[in-house]
């Protein structure tokens, strides 16, 4: 490497005091061992023929001692769990003085590599991907990923993954996978890749193959994500909590009860979520994911100056552009143009040092262009991200909102269906569904979908959960009754007798022999009645 890294990294939120960085543990209690010989009376003979010597243990034996920090962190990462913020730093520092004199040792350089990953991904500091790329890189040079140095290949795999490179993380975890199929390491970076893609039926499948090789809190915290994607909420809940019941580790229990807070959230929940949130803060105070948590669930709560000293404190410590970005919304939403317009400066600076550094936070950046800057811009590289293979419900919803931002609405509509059709329950696509077609003038699905936006979380956004009740008084209650259609017309009144039952022997064997619209086996011409779209006439939704 280049430069020579940095032994002790500032931990982002306050964590532990770093610990002695080394490799080997403290050694055990020592054991006094004393002999004692024995005379009593007459028992003094038959101690001396006997020659017993009787080794007594000190009280001080105790079970083994605790595992140091860095012991911790190398059984988390052989978990596949995470590890606390102190014991992440004092396994980098460990490694970063044992490479020094050991420069040939592949697998340090590997460990170390995929270390930095997980400090950068938890810091928000892009600077730690350039040096974990160096690390994994040194790896290789030492023992190539064809002599079996998979370790590495795993950890570019991580890095393309925290870079938002899906393409890269989907290429690395396949190798793995097709050299080690009944290893366990390559199916996270494969299910975040999947997911970045939007390829979720992989992603499922990759689950569930996860699950079968590792068991435990892990392997059950990625069931509830497949679950949460697939729109299932009880599974996604029930697993959710099964995997915070089981965690065992401080860390572990923290990244459990972050996930409930945020399916709380999601279903409009956030006395639920803050509680949630609250409780991950007090299992792990250097989780700060679940501090940005319990800002957006005291802004749903109304209680905006706590919710902007927490988002003033997580910006500063973990600044991730959606964090800044949500801020500056909050702002905005309190008629504090001027704080958000600072925001919204900062946020384009983060951007610009994510793409120095190698990191596509084009999602996040389209988002702030389709509505505080140029929509056209956020069509760009919304577009860039679609033709690039990114094709996750989020990428679709926002080149949707980006289009009809941007003027195209009827272009947007089949972006905004897909997303709101994969089947997660996400307030903001049906919401931004529901404003793109009432553009189009279809009020029927489009109240339909406001009223679901409202349903799901009736406090989605600070910006636009009020902007979703004035479109649905805009559009004012439905005609009563309902659409015509939903109910058949009135049969008409015949004027000649109906035909009693005797008349049916002496029916026609054609009139007899005439299938059904539905029971025949060809396929019948549609009925003017019958609409071959999924829509109705009106633009309703059909239902399944």
């Amino acid at each position: 490497m280049d430069a020579k890294p940095q032994q002790n990294p500032e931990p982002p939120y306050s964590p532990l005091p770093p610990q002695g960085a080394t490799s080997v543990p403290p050694p055990p209690t020592p054991i006094r061992t004393t002999l004692r010989r024995a005379a009593f009376g007459a028992m003094a003979g038959a101690v001396l023929v006997a020659g017993a010597v009787i080794a007594v243990p000190d009280d001080d034996m105790a079970a083994p001692p605790a595992p140091g920090p860095v012991a911790r962190a190398e059984a988390a990462a052989a978990a596949g769990s995470p590890a606390s913020l102190s014991d992440l730093t004092a396994l980098i520092g460990d490694r970063q003085k044992w490479v020094e004199t050991h420069p040939a040792d592949a697998p340090s350089w590997a460990v170390l590599g995929s270390a930095y990953v997980e400090w950068g991904r938890r810091s928000s500091d892009a600077a730690y991907y350039s040096r974990a790329e160096q690390a994994l890189q040194r790896s290789l040079a030492a023992q190539p990923g064809e002599r079996g140095n998979t370790e590495a290949w795993v950890g570019l795999g991580a890095l393309a993954n925290a870079r938002n490179d899906f393409l890269a993380a989907k290429k690395w975890g396949e190798t793995v996978r097709s050299r080690q199929p009944k290893g366990w390491t390559a199916y996270p970076v494969l299910i975040d890749a999947y997911n970045g893609l939007g390829d979720y039926a992989a992603a499922a499948k990759a689950t569930e193959k996860y699950g079968t090789l590792r068991k435990g809190v892990p392997a059950l915290a990625r069931t509830s994500e497949m679950y949460r994607n697939q729109g299932w909420r009880e599974d996604a809940l029930a697993t959710a909590r099964e995997a915070a019941d089981h965690a065992g580790t401080a860390a572990e229990k923290a990244v459990a009860l972050h996930r409930l807070g945020e399916l709380a959230a999601e279903r409009g929940e956030p006395a639920e979520a803050l509680a949630e949130y609250d409780a991950a803060l007090r299992t792990d105070r250097s989780h700060l994911v679940s501090l940005a948590g319990r800002a957006r669930a005291l802004a749903a709560l109304g209680r905006t100056d706590e919710a902007l000293a927490d988002y003033r404190t997580v910006t500063t410590k973990l600044p991730r552009p959606e964090y800044v970005l949500e801020l500056g919304e909050l702002f905005e939403s309190l008629d504090l143009d001027g704080d958000a317009r600072t925001q919204y400066t900062r946020l384009r600076g983060l951007l610009s040092q994510a793409r120095t550094a190698g990191v596509d936070e084009s999602l996040t950046e389209a988002r702030l262009e389709a509505d505080h800057g140029d929509p056209e811009a956020a069509v760009e590289l919304m577009r860039t991200a679609w033709e690039a293979q990114r094709r996750s419900s989020a990428v679709a919803d926002t080149l949707a909102w980006s289009l009809h931002r941007a003027g195209r609405s009827e272009e947007a509509m089949q972006y905004a269906d897909q997303a709101v059709g994969t089947g997660v329950r996400n307030a903001s696509y049906a919401y931004h569904l529901g404003v793109i077609e009432s553009s189009l003038g279809q009020d029927g699905p489009a109240r339909g979908h406001l009223e679901e936006a409202l349903r799901t979380n009736p406090d989605f956004s600070p910006l636009a959960a009020p902007l979703a009740r004035e479109a649905l008084d805009e559009l004012g209650d439905p005609a009563e009754g309902g659409p015509a259609q939903m109910q058949p017309p009135a049969p008409e009144p015949s004027a000649e007798p109906e035909p009693s039952p005797e008349s049916g022997a002496g029916a026609s064997p054609e009139a007899s022999e005439k299938p059904s619209p539905d029971g025949g086996k060809g396929s019948p011409e549609p009925s003017a009645s019958v609409s071959p779209s999924p829509r109705t006439r009106d633009g309703a939704t059909a239902a399944p």
